[in-house]
């Protein structure tokens, strides 16, 4: 057996009954091993034998069942998405005016008349030719994946609309041409609004999908669209990253994003590889290391080797990894399609029968008292009525009005929920993983301590020396000392001469005296005696601090340890989630001395240090495959995929775009507190979700009920959604005021990228 997989980029899945048909026909499909289907992001990753089945096969599978299959490039298909989003917006422009019209047509009839039944044709006519053109035209899709799930025995909300609004037109007919008492009009006028309603809430998800799937555009977007490619004769050229191949070597300057991945044969350079390992300090790259494309040279020149292209390439395996981790993230079938499961069919059994009941029963049983005969009109009303009345309005609105009232309680305590699906998954959380770097950590260098070492030599001479020396230097982890300087007001005077030795430190003459600031290792080698600070330099390293030596005059007179300051707020968070049952992890880049004198810190027991982004994911998974609910908690690029493999991605608000456009949940800003405010939110919107639909049930039940004994108006139909949509409002926001303070947190996440929200340590 030859095992192959594909993944396909799947346009036209509305709801879970969607993912499950295509399940299905892949079930029944030889050749094909597993399918999973991603409903959030209509994403399909088959498993197959290709000897068996081909992929031209698995394409036409789904075009069979009424789908369409985007294109594999990444820009490609986000631009296809902008096309259908476009598509939606014309749709819902054209059956909202046709709307307008009717509601104008019916107030006009009523108030013109004062009667319910028109007795004009011109007006009948004028009706019908709206319900027609919204059904056969912005509606025609919804009709045809009624037909595409009826020809597959499936029964969802496509099939109960489209019965609804065949019913209305039917009965719009039979006003016309059979039964003049029938309300015509109110009967076209049902076809037209159902069927805008659907519009309107496919035009919504399908908004949200195509804002969601620019995490991949804006990931590509890192590398850069040229690199210079250098000749064998030395001589440099500006080409298109695409036409780099293996073996060909690129100039890199500093400040410069690395285009490709390679490995480095001339020059010295310090790379921010936060794009790969989420960590803040950056890497010293020397002929012979590798260099990852997204990176970020800093302070010198490179000559890179390309060793990887295209899909070999870093940030296309994290295109991918987010791609399939999506269309391998466990389904979750909504509340409200569980409930369709049995409703969708019960509405079309309960139209049947009561059609059949005034049919028959009067005719059995003429001493009964339904009357004397077979009541066609009667039974024809009932049968439309509950068809009508069983197309649940405030089915479609319960899931987002709960989002929106989380969402404003939310706002207000920094937290964004960004998915509904949130608030289900939510509650259900046992395990939560947390990133390190800008996640439990503040995401920045900073002096975490000083230890003087010489006689007479206090903490302010140790800083002023180093400072001094640093005054000039481009490197990350100067900037944390100057910054330590003018925190603690510690004055210094500029260098007389000043060099930077890449990858090892910095040689200064400051005021008379010959300073040298770096790694103790260097320092040894210029003549510097370090042995006396050996178990101080172990001591830093232990708490995962990177330890720099400041020698004066040929003396080593102190070490500065530095590393990324834990955030106040979070043990305090880990503990309140311990209290509610739920097991915290921390999963890192970072290496395993540093990762676990963080986790110790904050009371997380288990580590796992030296991560890859691909391994996060895969991480995740274990946890899911185990049958915990898992949420992960992450702030870069390199948490994207596990951020979209977990059941809930919270990302930190003020990390990447990619981060955050991954996850399920945004904490606005740096505050790491929001998980657990989130935690408690989500519980009680899902609370206020299942409340939305026992309401909303309730009166289409009642109103079927009442449907079927033929004697209920459309119009009273139509009161009928009002009032449930209404109740659904009502249970949503009461006792809530959605101030503006709350949708202007909402909209905060993107103005408080850079911004610390509270203190670190």
């Amino acid at each position: 057996m030859s095992t192959a997989r594909e993944q396909f980029d799947v346009g036209g899945m509305s709801c879970s009954f969607c993912a499950e048909s295509i399940r299905k026909a892949y079930d029944r499909t030889d050749g094909v091993a597993d399918v999973d289907v991603s409903l959030a992001h209509e994403e399909v990753l088959v498993r197959y034998d290709d000897d068996r089945v081909s992929e031209v096969d698995l394409k036409d599978t789904l075009r069979d069942l009424g789908y369409t299959v985007r294109d594999p490039d990444k820009r490609e298909r986000f631009r296809e998405q902008q096309a259908e989003l476009a598509t939606g917006k014309r749709r819902l422009a054209l059956a909202g005016g046709a709307s307008a019209l009717t509601a104008a047509l019916m107030g006009w009839m009523i108030v013109g008349t004062g009667r319910f039944e028109s007795d004009s044709l011109p007006m009948d006519l004028v009706a019908l030719g709206l319900a027609l053109g919204t059904m056969v035209g912005p509606g025609r899709y919804i009709l045809e994946k009624a037909y595409n799930s009826l020809r597959r025995g499936i029964f969802n909300q496509h099939v109960l609309l489209e019965a609804g609004a065949l019913a209305g037109l039917l009965g719009g007919f039979l006003g016309l041409a059979v039964f003049p008492a029938f309300p015509t009009v109110h009967f076209f006028a049902v076809s037209v609004f159902i069927t805008t309603y659907h519009v309107l809430s496919e035009y919504t998800s399908l908004l949200v999908r195509t804002r969601a799937s620019q995490a991949v555009q804006d990931l590509l977007e890192l590398r850069p669209e040229t690199a210079r490619r250098v000749a064998d004769d030395g001589t440099v050229e500006e080409v298109a990253v695409d036409e780099i191949d293996e073996g060909d070597r690129v100039r890199i300057k500093p400040g410069e994003h690395v285009p490709v991945d390679g490995v480095v044969r001339e020059g010295e350079s310090t790379v921010d590889e936060s794009v790969a390992t989420g960590e803040s300090i950056p890497e010293e790259k020397a002929p012979g290391d590798e260099v990852i494309g997204g990176s970020v040279t800093e302070t010198g020149t490179l000559l890179v080797e390309v060793t990887a292209t295209g899909s070999d390439a870093f940030l296309n395996q994290i295109v991918h990894e987010i791609e399939e981790a999506r269309a391998m993230k466990p389904g979750i079938v909504r509340l409200a399609d569980r409930v369709l499961r049995y409703f969708v069919p019960g509405v079309l059994a309960i139209a049947a029968l009561s059609f059949l009941f005034w049919v028959v029963v009067p005719a059995a049983w003429p001493a009964g008292p339904f009357g004397t005969g077979p009541n066609v009109q009667r039974g024809a009303f009932a049968a439309l009525a509950v068809l009508v009345l069983g197309y649940p309005c405030a089915l479609g609105m319960a899931t987002p009005l709960a989002l929106i009232r989380g969402g404003g309680a939310a706002a207000n305590r920094g937290v964004l929920l960004r998915s509904g699906d949130a608030f289900q998954i939510l509650p259900e959380v046992d395990r939560i993983v947390f990133d390190k770097t800008g996640t439990i950590t503040v995401g920045e260098p900073a002096v975490a301590e000083i230890a003087p070492l010489a006689a007479e030599t206090d903490e302010e001479a140790v800083l002023a020396a180093a400072t001094g020396a640093e005054a000039f230097s481009e490197h990350p982890l100067a900037d944390a000392v100057l910054e330590c300087a003018d925190e603690r007001e510690v004055s210094s005077v500029d260098p007389d001469a000043f060099d930077s030795v890449t990858g090892k430190g910095v040689r200064a003459s400051v005021d008379g005296d010959e300073v040298l600031v770096g790694k103790p290792a260097w320092l040894e080698t210029d003549g510097i005696d370090a042995s006396g600070a050996a178990a101080e330099i172990e001591r830093l390293q232990r708490r995962g601090l990177t330890v720099s030596g400041v020698a004066r005059d040929g003396e080593l007179i102190g070490l500065l340890g530095i590393g990324d300051e834990i955030k106040d707020d979070a043990a305090e968070t880990v503990r309140r989630l311990r209290a509610a049952g739920i097991a915290p992890v921390m999963i890192t880049g970072d290496d395993e001395l540093t990762a676990t004198a963080v986790a110790e810190a904050v009371g997380i027991d288990r580590v796992m240090a030296d991560v890859r982004p691909d391994e996060k994911r895969d991480e995740i998974g274990r946890l899911q495959d185990a049958g915990h609910r898992v949420a992960m908690v992450g702030d870069g690029i390199n948490d994207a995929p596990a951020l979209t493999q977990a059941d809930v991605g919270i990302a930190i608000g003020a990390g990447t775009d990619v981060a955050i456009e991954s996850a399920d949940v945004v904490l606005v800003g740096e505050r790491l507190g929001g998980v657990s405010d989130a935690y408690e939110i989500g519980r009680e919107s899902y609370r206020k979700t299942k409340q939305n639909l026992a309401a909303a049930f309730a009166f289409n039940g009642l109103g079927v009920a009442a449907a079927t004994t033929g004697l209920v108006h459309p119009v009273f139909a139509m009161i009928a959604m009002v009032l449930s949509v209404s109740a659904v409002l009502a249970n949503s926001f009461a006792g809530q005021l959605l101030s503006g303070e709350g949708v202007n947190a909402a909209f905060a996440v993107r103005e408080n990228r850079s911004e610390d929200d509270s203190p670190v340590a």
